[in-house]
């Protein structure tokens, strides 16, 4: 029988508040595909800019939650051993929240004008960049409950980094084989790197997740 290592105990408080911020990540993921869908399909729209709106209050919500997740920790001298472990994670993690919203606000500031034929690159880049993201919230998740369910979930973050990396490296190619002027070129590279770029940062976090769980279990 695997024995109980959940984190919380009796800390039901910091049990809520951190599964709180990982409710928020959960929706800004999905937040963000429906976005990069519409503005994909529709451009710059009321329903669009709905979405950016979201994610900014989703983000901000998120720093509330870890500002209160330090200070319980902190001032209540909760889980010393896991502290410093505890709060890099909830850094780092934020920061995807961080990049969801800059990502969707640029563009809703520069206002990309994407072909058609390229848009289906796009989509599968969110698609692959997201289901990243929803690992690595299972993955943070477990690390709480049980650390031995980690490695797995990581993988998997491991493995969908990967394919949005392929998938960029060929959108980027399909970019720079259009009639496009240089300037509209590097101007759309920079959204293909912007949205890869999170799930690259999702790998970042799932490695230091690894080394998490593996000193909770040794």
């Amino acid at each position: 029988m695997i024995p109980n290592l959940s984190l919380f105990g009796r800390t039901k408080q910091l049990e809520h508040q951190i599964d709180s911020f990982f409710d928020k990540i959960s929706e800004a993921s999905v937040i963000f595909r429906l976005g990069v869908r519409v503005y994909l399909r529709e451009g710059h729209t009321e329903e669009f800019t709905m979405r950016v709106e979201r994610v900014i209050e989703l983000e901000s919500e998120a720093d509330v939650l870890r500002r209160d997740i330090e200070k319980q920790l902190y001032s209540n001298t909760l889980i010393p051993d896991s502290r410093g472990d505890v709060l890099g994670l909830i850094e780092t993690v934020d920061q995807l929240l961080s990049e969801f919203e800059d990502t969707l606000l640029a563009f809703s500031i520069e206002k990309p004008i994407i072909p058609e034929e390229l848009r289906t690159g796009y989509r599968k880049l969110t698609n692959m960049v997201v289901k990243a993201v929803d690992e690595l919230a299972l993955s943070g998740r477990a690390f709480f409950r049980s650390p031995h369910d980690v490695p797995a979930y990581n993988h998997k973050v491991i493995l969908y980094e990967k394919e949005a990396d392929k998938i960029s490296i060929n959108l980027k190619v399909d970019l720079f084989d259009t009639d496009l002027d240089l300037s509209s070129k590097i101007h759309l590279r920079e959204f293909v790197d912007r949205i890869d770029g999170i799930a690259d940062l999702a790998e970042d976090v799932a490695d230091r997740l690894t080394i998490y769980a593996i000193k909770r279990l040794t």
